[in-house]
């Protein structure tokens, strides 16, 4: 049988012992440091191994800058890198550690060692033996270490997992709770007996409830001065209720924590694979799907919501989320389009997204660009957004206008309600302030008189409760002064006439368009768009928050008449007027006044109605009707054709005569025939003149 000698003098060189011994110090976290204090000592008894091996005590090194830290190569480890360092500078021959699980608990880590170690010819020692990483069989054994303290390290946290899975299925695994609830005496979790906290946390889903966004109920709190409170697990004072300004994470946390409805959950997030930073692995802490939780307990404990409740929270809030794509509709902005967020193309079932046109680019237009951005294709379509808001406020005001009492009345009892509301936060407020101004008195009037040391600070810490308590009360007495707690009987009736008064309310410059389209969309659900259905119409259905749907169209405004929605009716009605015998620009006012709407959107005039005639061949309706013209008119007056004749000219020279203002003439309108006057003495005044220039005419040539 064969049997590996494991004596110094073979393994350890000369060459060894002329370089330096390293010691590497290291315990998993400060816990273990702090109480675990055995081992740390057992490490560093090393150097008397080492010195047993024949390195002078001088020569032999301490690596402990990692104490405290997890080898499992999560965490930057200093020492194990300067001990990577001095193996590649050459400069060590020995390395010394407890056992492998020291060193690293991670293959990565533990395989870089060795081939350094191999490569530079560096023994490696554990609290047994000596190891050669050249060596076939040392190599193989030291291999098979490092798996196992990695091996070990996941059975560890496995055991530890399941075991704590387990105790959370039960409901009995203590976690932390937010600062709305606290631990009873005998375990089980209450509300927080404060009723500050619990007011303002009550306040906080109410307007939420309200408002339907985290980041208008933050704006809210910081209008009023309304801190929440949190429990910070770590700092100078973790798990106690502290007061911080509201800003958008912290409502956020309050409402997506599952606590607060009453919920115990086990499994909220999870650590999954993460990126390699400065040669160091890090994992990501991830959130986790509701269906995915691993332990969720309904109605565990007191909340200050329902489960129901809660999840419509969550959906409200992911909706929130403005990314059409996924069929979002986003909170709504201040931009000029009312149906932002809530169009639907009704060509291909997509949420509509929204660009800005014109010169200023304050023109909303509805466009479907899916198509475009996922295949390169065309836009599915575009839709201008100003006429089918116009339609959609008329047609939702319309719907209102039966319950604009009933609105009226809700809006006093908001305004009251809000007012209980603040009114309740103040009082709390106002409580604790003298609250704490009361416990530091009673602090300064239980110290010695003698310690004035003590007495002094104490003092001052009452002086500055007081000033406290007297700014929230200066602030109060303002605020009540701005909001009044209960409405005199003209305010009342002034709000429930501006109540009544929607369109007034609605088209108020106090209205903001945020506000608009979240009145919209407590009405309205969604409307789908599509102006491709019917030739010059914009075809839209509305889908109401009750379930109704309504389907309506308007006409839109197009570059040719060739998409104009109603071509035949308006040729016939130009048709029908041209043969009643109405000049252009009274058929265009007559179109004006039945509705009808040019090509581009504008009202028609004459030239629109002459270019139209033109196009259709509709010829003017003239005095004698569609007859050729006669050389007189009844009145007596000649035509062009007759005052030619009796001037022997053509035609032409009638009308250059006009222009020169050599005859005098008129029309009913434009397209009308001349009507011209000649008297018998102009005729022959106009004969001889053609005479004579006929005559000089010929002499030139």
């Amino acid at each position: 049988m064969l049997r590996a000698s494991n004596r110094p003098d073979e393994c350890v060189t000369a060459a060894h012992r002329g370089k330096l011994a390293y010691i590497y110090v290291r315990q998993s976290s400060v816990n273990q440091v702090r109480h675990h204090q055995e081992s740390t000592e057992l490490q560093y008894r090393l150097v008397d191994r080492a010195v047993a091996l024949g390195w002078p005590h001088e020569r032999v090194h301490v690596i402990d800058e990692d104490l405290g830290k997890s080898g499992a190569g999560t965490i930057e480890r200093a020492g194990f890198k300067k001990l990577i360092a001095e193996i590649g500078l050459g400069n060590a021959g020995l390395v010394i550690s407890l056992d492998a699980s020291r060193l690293a608990r991670n293959n990565r880590d533990w395989h870089q060692l060795l081939d350094l170690c191999s490569l530079f010819g560096v023994i490696i020692a554990d609290g047994e033996r000596l190891y050669d990483p050249c060596a076939y069989h040392d190599r193989l054994l030291l291999g098979l270490s490092g798996i196992m303290s990695e091996a070990e390290l996941h059975q560890i946290r496995q055991r530890l997992h399941q075991g704590e899975r387990q105790k959370a299925a039960r409901g009995e695994l203590r976690l932390p709770v937010p600062a709305g609830l606290a631990h009873g005496r005998s375990g089980e979790i209450i509300l927080n007996p404060d009723e500050q906290v619990q007011a303002r946390l009550g306040l906080v889903f109410a307007k939420f409830r309200e408002l339907h966004s985290a980041r208008a109920v933050m704006h809210y709190l910081r209008k009023n001065d309304l801190p929440l409170p949190v429990r910070p697990l770590l700092g100078p004072a973790p798990h106690d209720v502290v007061w911080r300004e509201a800003d958008s994470s912290r409502v956020l946390s309050i409402l997506q924590n599952p606590a607060y409805a009453g919920a115990y959950v086990y499994g909220r997030r999870r650590v999954e694979g993460g990126r390699i930073r400065h040669g160091v692995y890090r994992p990501r802490t991830t959130k986790v799907a509701i269906a995915d939780w691993e332990v969720c307990l309904q109605a565990a404990h007191p909340g200050y919501i329902g489960w129901e409740e809660f999840m419509e929270n969550q959906r409200r809030l992911a909706n929130n989320i403005n990314h059409y794509a996924a069929g979002h509709s986003g909170v709504p902005r201040k931009g000029a389009a009312l149906l932002q967020g809530i169009a639907v193309c009704g060509r291909c079932g997509r949420r509509m997204s929204l660009r800005y046109s014109g010169p200023a680019g304050d023109y909303p237009v509805y466009t479907c660009r899916a198509d475009r951005d996922q295949d390169g294709g065309p836009l599915c379509q575009e839709v201008r957004a100003l006429p089918v808001d116009a339609h959609v406020e008329s047609i939702l005001l319309e719907a209102l206008r039966p319950d604009k009492i009933a609105i009226a009345i809700a809006a006093l009892g908001q305004i009251e309600e809000e007012t209980r509301q603040l009114e309740r936060q103040w009082a709390l407020r106002r409580e604790r302030a003298r609250y704490e101004a009361e416990r530091a008195r009673r602090q300064y009037d239980a110290v010695e008189p003698e310690n004035r040391l003590v007495a002094r600070s104490l003092e001052r810490v009452w002086e500055e409760k007081l000033r406290a308590a007297e700014a929230i009360e200066q602030d109060y007495e303002r605020w009540r002064q701005d909001e009044p707690l209960v409405l005199n009987e003209p305010d009342r009736e002034a709000l429930q006439r501006l109540g009544e008064d929607l369109p007034g309310i609605w088209h108020s410059p106090s209205t903001t368009a945020a506000e608009r389209k979240g009145i919209l969309r407590l009405i309205v659900c969604e409307v789908i768009l599509d102006q491709k259905r019917l030739q010059g119409q914009v075809w839209f259905k509305i889908l109401w928050q009750t379930g109704a749907t309504s389907e309506h169209s308007l006409q839109r405004r197009v570059h040719t008449y060739g998409d104009y929605a109603d071509l035949e009716r308006l040729r016939r009605r130009v048709i029908e007027l041209n043969a009643a015998g109405k000049m252009d620009k009274e058929i265009a006012a007559a179109l004006n006044a039945e509705g009808f709407v040019a090509a581009r959107g504008c009202a028609f005039k004459g030239e629109n109605v002459w270019l139209l005639r033109r196009r259709w061949g509709i010829p003017t309706v003239k005095i004698n009707g569609t007859g050729a013209n006669p050389d007189r008119w009844p009145d007596g007056s000649y035509s062009v054709q007759g005052a030619a004749a009796a001037l022997g000219v053509t035609p032409q020279t009638v009308f250059d005569y006009l222009a020169r203002g050599w005859l005098e003439g008129h029309q009913l309108t434009k397209g009308q025939p001349w009507q011209i006057e000649l008297s018998h003495d102009q005729i022959n005044t106009l004969r001889a003149r053609i005479a004579r220039n006929r005559r000089s005419s010929k002499e030139v040539s």
